[in-house]
């Protein structure tokens, strides 16, 4: 078998590895992230349990960390609670992003990963099956219920080559992103195979799992090779490796081929991370702003090369240059060899380790600004400015237009035959002073919960039929960003849903949940690719919470449509995509015969203002049936259909 096929095989508990069926997996590992993990928590306190049901789950406050009043301090303070009494590691505050924090203190090659975040794939890169999914979805695993989606195609990535100095990962991935599309890994999982894989450190490896997700796959998997063990070994785990890779001759249902040698720098043009282009095509944009960090690009040999290409320039008067380092571990690294001195001697402003500016976490660039950026999307007003433009960009790429004020190559401002000589450590610094590791037994535990932590709403049963207005109609590759929007202002609101119900769409309509709540009852039309990019579940309970019962789109992002499913909105298609030109916003439509629909995959459908009739797909298995007749994932569970809790 192919890798992906042995951890799948090894973990399965129910279904056949045949592509598009349902099957249920085992999840050894869970990880969240502050900005989604409220839910998550709220939604674990209502399933009876007293420890987590894991090998191992991790909590990570890497987000929210801008504390503009109550809010988010409180949230941390309620999570730190959580975590002593149900079990769970915390790591603190400033301590890193949780993707990279967990790759080199937990990742466990042959094991299976399931996060709140949609970039846990980068998981992938330690040989881990990392999953990103609603945090419904991860509470439910950590209650001890099996992970269970459609068995996805394996599509092979066949890396050969080597990347050229001056080239960086983030290169490649962005040349694959845009090869393959911001929809076309959806219903797949890209195993990276070849010599050229085998020559891409650890790090590297997870800069192309991470972006994995930006073409909406599933996962991203790497073999466990001697590359793996050695960083397993740096970092002190060698007795964790294992060796694992797809056995000679085996079969795939896809090919990507891509020779990592003829990569240039890329860039990803706005608003979408598949407009990629070499940087050479993209023109001499002038930039205003520059962050090199996230998850993506934060790296100690990420950062160190962005360092080399700064070294002896300053930076632009016209831009402002910021950094996060990852982690705790990473900073410190970059402190003991001079590469933050290089930082500060070039103008840059360092931020703490954290996700930041790449979830519109502070840092915005200026009214019709451009920014660079080494994070994983570029979303339309992700970075806080509605009408800024971000490109996205390798770490080295983007220290070079900080120092040029326009987009370049690290070429122009530096020898990048020096940047060869930034290797990761041999030897990673230990420090485990910011987990905080649970006690044997935590029921004693007070749980903390601020002012702004309102518990989970309830959510009425499927009714037979919905009579409803269409509140709001939208084109093709809406993100997640723009229902239930970043920043520090929106995301402290997430524990409080009727709050943050507020928010909901706004970006794109503000008028939207006035409209939305007066309705009463409403449904959502939308293109292709509705609800791509963060696996934020606040997307799907906003408008479930301001009244909408059904999404009418042409195709639906993986773990959106999950999220849908949860909190019991029908995720309907046009067959073919017929029908979506015929519907207008404020239309009343007539969605009959529900039960049966459940049963046959087929909603009949009648447009009371214009008079059409016809039929939406709801291609639902039977769980994901009784989901939506109970009216979400915990009505479900609360009647016994979601599977062992108690």
């Amino acid at each position: 078998m192919n890798l992906t096929r042995q951890l799948i095989g090894s973990h399965l508990l129910s279904g056949t590895m045949t592509p598009g069926e349902e099957i249920a997996l085992q999840i050894d590992q869970t990880l969240t992230q502050d900005a989604l993990g409220m839910l998550c928590y709220i939604a674990l306190e209502g399933m009876g349990i007293d420890r987590v049901r894991t090998s191992l789950s991790v909590s990570y406050l890497d987000h929210n960390m801008v504390y503009m009043d109550y809010k988010n301090p409180d949230d941390h303070g309620y999570l730190q609670s959580i975590a002593r009494r149900y079990g769970l590691v915390l790591s603190r505050a400033g301590n890193g992003i949780c993707h990279l924090v967990h790759i080199g203190r937990f990742s466990q090659p042959g094991a299976t990963l399931l996060g709140n975040d949609s970039h846990t794939p980068s998981a992938g890169a330690a040989c881990m099956l990392g999953i990103g999914a609603g945090g419904l979805d991860v509470a439910a695993a950590m209650a001890g219920i099996p992970l269970r989606l459609r068995m996805p195609e394996v599509v092979e990535v066949r890396l050969t080559g080597a990347l050229r100095p001056g080239v960086s990962a983030k290169d490649a991935a962005l040349w694959l992103v845009g090869q393959i599309g911001v929809a076309g890994g959806r219903g797949k999982i890209l195993e990276y195979t070849g010599d050229g894989a085998a020559s891409l450190t650890v790090p590297q490896r997870m800069t192309l799992a991470n972006m994995g997700a930006e073409t909406g796959a599933t996962s991203s998997l790497f073999p466990a090779d001697g590359m793996l063990r050695r960083f397993l070994t740096a970092h002190g785990r060698a007795a964790d490796y294992r060796p694992l890779a797809a056995a000679p001759g085996c079969s795939y249902d896809g090919l990507l081929r891509c020779d990592l040698s003829a990569i240039e720098p890329m860039t990803a043009l706005p608003h979408q991370p598949d407009r990629a282009c070499p940087v050479t095509e993209a023109g001499e944009v002038p930039v205003d702003q520059v962050f090199i960090g996230s998850c993506t690009n934060s790296s100690y040999a990420d950062l160190r090369r962005a360092a080399l290409v700064l070294e002896g320039h300053t930076v632009h008067p016209r831009v402002s240059l910021v950094v996060s380092p990852g982690s705790r571990q990473v900073l410190r690294h970059l402190l003991a060899d001079g590469s933050m001195d290089i930082f500060v001697k070039a103008g840059a402003r360092i931020l703490e380790c954290g996700c930041g500016p790449c979830v519109g976490m502070g840092q915005a660039v200026r009214t019709g600004g451009v920014s660079v950026r080494t994070s994983n999307r570029n979303f339309k007003g992700r970075c806080g400015t509605a009408d800024s433009s971000v490109y996205l960009a390798s770490p080295e790429t983007a220290a070079a237009c900080a120092v040029l004020g326009r987009l370049g190559r690290a070429e122009e401002v530096a020898d990048t035959a020096r940047l060869a000589a930034a290797e990761e450590p041999a030897a990673y610094l230990q420090d485990d002073g910011m987990f905080l590791f649970p006690p044997a037994d935590g029921r004693d535990t007070q749980i903390l919960r601020g002012p702004n932590i309102r518990p989970m709403p309830s959510f009425a049963p499927l009714p037979a039929s919905i009579e409803a207005a269409v509140v709001l109609r939208l084109g093709d590759d809406v993100s997640t960003d723009e229902i239930a929007p970043a920043g520090p202002a929106f995301a402290a609101l997430r524990a409080n849903i009727p709050e943050a119900a507020k928010s909901a769409f706004v970006r794109l309509d503000p008028d939207f949940p006035v409209r939305a709540q007066a309705a009463g009852q409403s449904v959502l039309v939308a293109g292709e690719n509705y609800g791509q990019g963060s696996s934020r579940e606040h997307a799907a309970v906003l408008p479930r919470y301001l009244g909408v019962r059904a999404v009418l789109a042409k195709s639906i992002a993986r773990i959106h449509r999950t999220n849908l499913i949860n909190f019991g909105i029908l995720p309907l298609r046009f067959a073919g995509g017929a029908g979506y030109d015929s519907i207008s916003q404020g239309d009343i439509l007539l969605l009959e015969d529900l039960p049966r629909a459940l049963e046959t995959g087929q909603v009949p459908f009648r447009d009371l203002t214009t008079g059409q009739t016809g039929v939406l797909l709801l291609e639902v298995t039977e769980r994901e049936a009784a989901i939506l007749r109970a009216g979400g994932i915990l009505n479900a569970i609360a009647a016994g259909e979601g599977g062992p809790c108690s």
